[in-house]
């Protein structure tokens, strides 16, 4: 283990976080809030001088190793959440810390659950920070600091690699910090022209920017008491697109761009992708055809919250915890898959499914004739044994935390469809789950033991769990 390594990518990580929480100060300079200048200038200098600490005598790195980037992946995202917290404590909007780490952990990994309960009298600088989170969390701030800094090709991929969510990553082109730049211009695109969209909707310029963030970073939090229900159908269309898009795989858009069309159309992942969601619209539609007085507001409410719960954004424009069991059960099971790997939703990810269940076809066939040579395709490309052997390790770890999790957490005898939907809901970084955690409640009912363990299962959701379970493996820090 390199810790100059670590050392060295953690400075640049707080250095990024002091850079980020400039916009929430000038946020509180315009609106105003001049209690807060003083709370975001203190954190601003506290991260500054702890990356300054931190990166004392890193110049003589080495090449950094798989073993480094998750690591240093790991930690940053925990580091990131404790100086993140830090302005809601100061300033008393939660007073304390497990909480207050609970509602920064669910903004950077884009899960948007909260345990504020009067989102009206919060600081708009913190509500615009909050949203903020979202938008570092959704493409990941090691992406970032690869796409800006020099460095070498193999440490960066391993960086981005653990940062990635998805079964497999690869390069969009040969270089890493080429991949990095690409995709964030893609995502800073895809956010901009959904904040002007919103604006042509007449939505406020402080709204159309934060609820882009939480749509970019498929995150989620709400930012005021009145929800979704104030703004217009047009408004609500465009976010519920946005929604669909941005849990597409990002490669698929820069074949898009490269004018590579056919290439795009052969994602068997992106045609199951919208294959779920279009089918579960319509199911949900003719299920909750009698709670709505016309088409379109069905279709509208239905594919707002498919599109939601499936790229695991987790805004609501409906209480679905009031609809029909077969349309809560539905949106159950979208928590479970998620949106595409290499997007920013969260969940298993339609790719690990399609292999899954080729998988279990294979072994079917195998089954019926034992000689015969059966392999797991998927785009019309062998999937390596590595990679479905790597999905069975994780399905495996996946079902084991999510267990021993919802165990942990029925300690506070809440019922088991809240304990449930709760695990459900930050695994798969989503937001709202059913019950007393539902689109009307919030996560504040939680003890402090129980609240660590949903805030570690938000970063093992948007880690996908082994940069997280690398750092209590004893072997991970012994010297090469």
């Amino acid at each position: 283990m390199n810790s100059k390594n670590i050392r060295y990518i953690l400075s640049l990580v707080l250095m990024c976080e002091a850079a980020g929480m400039t916009l929430p100060l000038i946020c509180s300079v315009i609106y105003g809030e001049y209690d807060m200048v003083g709370i975001w200038i203190g954190t601003i200098a506290l991260c500054f001088v702890s990356a300054l600490i931190l990166s004392i005598k890193t110049k003589t790195r080495k090449t950094m190793y798989a073993r480094d980037g998750f690591v240093s992946v790991a930690l940053s995202w925990v580091v990131m959440s404790l100086f993140g917290a830090i302005p809601f404590v100061i300033s008393k909007t939660i007073p304390n810390f497990i909480d207050a780490l609970f509602e920064t952990v669910s903004g950077f990994t884009t899960t948007g659950a909260s345990v504020i309960s009067n989102l009206d009298i919060v600081p708009k600088s913190l509500i615009f920070w909050r949203s903020f989170t979202h938008w570092i969390g959704g493409m990941g701030v090691l992406v970032f600091l690869v796409a800006l800094i020099p460095s070498n090709s193999s440490g960066s991929f391993h960086l981005i690699k653990a940062e990635s969510p998805g079964p497999s990553v690869s390069k969009l082109v040969p270089k890493t910090k080429s991949t990095a730049k690409i995709l964030y211009l893609i995502y800073i695109v895809m956010t901009l022209t959904q904040i002007v969209l919103l604006l042509f909707g007449g939505m406020k310029l402080f709204d159309a920017v934060t609820l882009a963030f939480g749509t970019a970073g498929t995150g989620g939090f709400s930012i005021d008491n009145a929800g979704f229900g104030q703004y217009s159908s047009y408004c609500q269309i465009v976010i519920t697109v946005f929604m669909v898009l941005f849990g597409v795989d990002f490669s698929i858009y820069h074949l898009l761009i490269m004018r590579k069309f056919r290439d795009a159309l052969k994602s068997e992942e992106l045609r199951a992708y919208f294959g779920i969601i279009i089918t579960s619209i319509i199911l949900i539609s003719i299920n909750c055809v009698s709670y709505y007085s016309n088409l379109f507001e069905n279709i509208k409410h239905s594919a707002f919250q498919v599109s939601s719960i499936m790229t695991t954004t987790g805004y609501t424009t409906q209480d679905f915890d009031l609809w029909p069991t077969f349309s809560k059960t539905i949106l159950v099971t979208l928590m479970f898959f998620g949106a595409c790997a290499g997007s920013t939703g969260g969940g298993i990810k339609i790719s690990r499914i399609l292999i899954m269940l080729k998988s279990i076809v294979k072994e079917i066939k195998i089954m019926l004739h034992p000689k015969s040579v059966s392999k797991v395709k998927l785009n019309g490309r062998v999937v390596e044994h590595g990679t479905v052997r790597a999905i069975n390790v994780f399905m495996v770890s996946y079902f084991a935390i999510f267990f021993v999790s919802v165990l942990l957490i029925s300690i506070d005898n809440f019922g088991f469809t809240t304990n449930f939907t709760a695990v459900a809901a930050t695994i798969n970084n989503i937001g709202p789950g059913l019950e007393a955690v539902g689109p009307t409640c919030n996560f504040s009912i939680y003890s402090p033991v129980s609240t660590l363990v949903l805030i570690m299962n938000m970063l093992i959701g948007r880690l996908e769990i082994f940069p997280i379970m690398l750092m209590f493996y004893a072997g991970t820090w012994k010297k090469p």
